[in-house]
């Protein structure tokens, strides 16, 4: 979460991941390769800054000059007029496994994503997808079919997976933004077509095509890891937690399709490039260390309650269990806690009046803060609406926003009284961690390398996923290898 002002309700849960998606039987690729249009030119570059915005920023330096390097270079196999100075590729600072495209040429992966690949034609392939949504105007058609529909956003989202009905799509509709009526999940057919056209344009410069299958086989690992640490049953992540789907079932299709095929996979020189790239949360953003969340600029920590799982994105932090969803964020404050309680439940809806209970005033940790409930009708059922916030200055407060089932708000009192100041100290021993790309030694194990993994759990699992490596797979002398390590 940035130091960025923003309403209650985010829409990052509406950017879709162009990889992501179900296998189906496709139909015939349509024409990819007609020229990109002014007006097409004119949609992504407005939308370009909203989304740089979601998702971070866009980095700089030699590890996105390289990923730009390789993205317009996978472009030129689409055929489209002037493809090199046509796109526009960026590496996102985010910590999600995230990619997608929009109109105009624009093409984006997260660095999360690209630390989950192990070669370039790999980073070939997950750029070439994106590439071919824009040939194929995937974005166009879905966003002409989502003006005619009533879509989810985050809260709305959040609302519909505790309890479903109507009052989670009221929500939702006030989460939909321009950059997010280009990035919306893409059918199965359009992502076979993405597939097919990714695979292509692998072939066409060289690239060993089964590289498309043995990243979203990667991707397919993660998710499943990130589930059982998590503690979630099932391995899909809930699109308003993740902006990308389960890949498991796309990544035999990708290597049928392959198959056969051959080609370069530059794994040494794709892993020297990435070499010390930020892994995980950015401390400017805030981390996630076990069930803290801690933000050294912001200068605050809380912690989840027992059972529940957080996300932390650009503008805010995710929080999820069986009893309950919530997030932390922010409003515009003027000196008034009462007065910005009321404003976060005036911005919920437009379609519908929520009214609270009357506003309680309390102090949390030396924090001044103020709390009030609403009990609202969806469908059939009842829901608790709660916004509990703190003042951290005269022009500066935070927000919780928690969703449970009627009568279960207490749920999140642990995480709501938990909620406190840090000091300079604490603030400074925020390390990030970043990727070290390191040689396997005679005596290395995955048992011993994964033992450098700098986490108190899951080590081997978490190196084996990074890596690319089954559940029997070993490592061999020379080979090269990346582990996550503290910052230097």
């Amino acid at each position: 979460m940035s130091r960025i002002k923003f309403t209650a309700v985010t829409s990052t849960a509406m950017l879709s991941l162009a990889l992501g998606g179900c296998a189906a039987v496709g139909g015939p690729i349509p024409d990819a390769s007609a020229p990109i249009t002014q007006s097409e030119a004119q949609m992504g570059s407005e939308a370009h800054p909203q989304l740089l915005a979601e998702f971070g920023g866009a980095m700089s330096g030699t590890q996105a000059q390289y990923v730009e390097q390789v993205g317009k270079n996978i472009a030129v196999q689409s055929g489209l007029g002037n493809a090199r100075e046509s796109f526009t590729v960026s590496l996102l600072n985010s910590p999600v496994n995230n990619a997608f495209a929009i109109p105009g040429g624009y093409i984006y992966t997260t660095r999360q994503l690209v630390s989950l690949m192990n070669n370039e034609a790999e980073l070939a392939g997950v750029l070439g997808h994106e590439v071919g949504h824009v040939a194929a105007r995937h974005s166009q058609r879905r966003q002409a079919k989502a003006q005619q529909n009533s879509l989810l956003g985050l809260l709305g989202a959040v609302v519909g997976s505790v309890v479903g009905g109507g009052f989670g799509q009221q929500l939702g509709q006030l989460a939909m933004q321009g950059s997010q009526l280009l990035t919306l999940k893409f059918s199965r057919t359009q992502e076979l077509e993405a597939d097919d056209l990714g695979i292509r344009y692998l072939n066409q410069a060289g690239y060993d095509p089964r590289a498309m299958g043995t990243v979203l086989q990667s991707l397919a690992m993660q998710n499943a890891l990130d589930a059982r640490i998590q503690g979630r049953d099932n391995a899909s992540i809930p699109e308003w937690a993740s902006t990308h789907p389960d890949p498991a079932s796309r990544v035999q299709s990708a290597l049928a399709k392959a198959q056969g095929m051959t080609g370069v996979t530059n794994r040494d020189t794709f892993l020297s490039r990435i070499d010390g790239l930020l892994y995980g949360d950015d401390p400017q953003q805030g981390v996630i260390e076990g069930r803290q969340f801690i933000h050294p600029e912001l200068r605050l920590a809380f912690t989840a309650p027992q059972g529940f799982y957080m996300i932390n994105g650009t503008r805010a932090v995710s929080i999820s269990g069986q009893s309950g969803k919530a997030q932390l964020t922010l409003a515009p404050y003027n000196g008034n806690l009462n007065a910005y309680v009321t404003s976060v439940f005036a911005g919920l809806s437009k379609e519908q009046q929520i009214t609270p209970q009357a506003i309680q005033r309390t102090t949390v940790n030396g924090l001044p803060a103020a709390y009030s409930t609403a009990r609202v009708t969806s469908g059939s059922d009842q829901i608790d609406v709660t916004v509990f916030a703190y003042e951290f200055a005269n022009d500066r407060a935070y927000h919780f926003l928690a969703i449970t089932p009627a009568g279960q708000a207490s749920a999140f009192n642990p995480m709501f009284s938990s909620m406190r100041r840090i000091d300079a100290q604490q603030a400074g021993s925020i390390v990030p961690r970043v990727l070290d790309v390191v040689t396997v030694g005679s005596g290395d194990t995955v048992a011993s390398l994964a033992r450098r993994m700098a986490y108190t759990d899951n080590q081997v699992e978490r190196f084996r996923v990074l890596n690319g490596l089954g559940a029997n797979e070993g490592v061999s002398a020379g080979q090269k290898v990346k582990v996550v390590i503290r910052g230097r």
